[in-house]
């Protein structure tokens, strides 16, 4: 009977080599399913939308105020009692009556009033698209309105679209002086007397060095006291209604970085020297800055700050005739371009506080004397 014969031993090996074959598929399986989910998760975070915060430029813009509206209250002030009126000689004839002084027509409607508000202060910073869309917005609530009809012609003048001003102030003068009232004037000037340019006024119209006083007895926090010299050159005529201060503050928070002020209630400002009469060539402009102590309720949301500086421009009907700032890295930080009296113009830094400075009341001028 013939032995028995064995299996080959290369046929025993093959169970084996079959179980790493389908593990080394099982592990090429798993890595293909890890990557495709790595893959579908940074798609995802692709089609999320990022926001990206951009800092806008708050600046306290400062216009001169109506001339009649610095007169001290008669509650502080007492005016002097009126004498009775004198009887008239019976040889002299009677005297005429003063005639009616021309006044300011009043816009009728609330919201074009407001509008109409709006777009003035935006044409003074320099913004000249919003101006027009809140005119125009203005113009169809009150169409026949020779005040917005008139702001409209400044805006287009100081654009350079003299044809639309020319047409705008036409308009108002066709009106006559019972419906235009004191534009019927102004029209008229205009359009006898021609545009005056802007940027007529370069080298006429800047700033004088800003002084700036730490006030160290200050104990409710920091306070900084500015003041701002505006100057003319002594032949020259100027709208005090066209003429703006813009000023953007700036401190350095708890971790070391320059950021601009995000709260002007924290800005008080006062022109010391109403009525302007530019005396000597000068008025000026007083900014009272205070930044409060921490946990008083007014924590800006990165932290503790401190003074750090600030950039000041001189406005005219829109157009930037001067910029100061301090410390001068600031001049990189400017909301727009503009002539600048250059790094040389430095601020002078006062020991003293300003002679009419009242820490009870500091933004209300002195009394006079009697």
């Amino acid at each position: 009977m013939p032995p028995a014969t064995s299996q080959p031993s290369s046929n025993r090996k093959v169970p084996a080599f079959t179980i790493a074959l389908c593990g080394l598929a099982l592990m090429a399986i798993a890595q293909l399913l890890v990557a495709g989910m790595a893959l579908a998760t940074r798609f995802e975070e692709s089609q999320k939308v990022k926001i990206v915060e951009k800092t806008v430029a708050k600046p306290v813009v400062v216009r001169v105020p109506d001339a009649t509206l610095t007169e001290p209250p008669a509650a502080v002030v007492q005016a002097p009692a009126t004498p009775p009126p004198a009887r008239p000689i019976a040889s002299e004839p009677p005297r005429r009556p003063d005639p009616t002084p021309v006044r300011e027509p009043e816009i009728a409607d609330p919201r074009a009033e407001k509008l109409f508000r709006e777009a003035r202060e935006a044409r003074v910073a320099g913004d000249m698209g919003k101006a027009i869309v809140k005119l125009e917005e203005a113009a169809s609530q009150s169409p026949e309105s020779p005040n917005i009809r008139y702001e409209l012609g400044l805006v287009h003048e100081q654009m350079g679209v003299y044809d639309t001003a020319t047409s705008h102030y036409q308009k108002i003068f066709e009106m006559g002086i019972s419906q235009a009232g004191k534009y019927y004037d102004l029209a008229a000037k205009k359009l006898r007397d021609g545009f005056d340019k802007p940027d007529a006024m370069l080298g006429k119209l800047s700033l004088g060095r800003v002084r700036i006083f730490k006030n160290s007895n200050y104990g409710n926090g920091e306070q900084v006291i500015l003041t701002v010299p505006v100057q003319k050159a002594p032949t020259e005529e100027i709208d005090i209604a066209e003429l703006a201060v813009s000023v953007v503050f700036f401190n350095r928070n708890s971790r070391g970085e320059i950021v601009q002020l995000e709260d002007n209630s924290w800005v008080k400002q006062l022109w010391t020297t109403l009525p302007f009469d530019w005396v000597g060539g000068e008025e000026s402009l007083r900014m009272i800055y205070t930044i409060p102590k921490p946990g008083d309720g007014a924590d800006p949301p990165f932290g503790s700050v401190s003074y750090y500086g600030q950039t000041v421009s001189l406005i005219y009907k829109g157009e930037t005739m001067a910029v100061q700032a301090w410390p001068s890295d600031l001049y990189a930080r400017m909301p727009r371009g503009g002539p600048g009296d250059g790094g040389s113009m430095q601020p002078e830094f006062q020991d003293t506080l300003p002679p009419d400075f009242n820490p009870d009341a500091p933004l209300l001028p002195p009394l006079p004397e009697n």
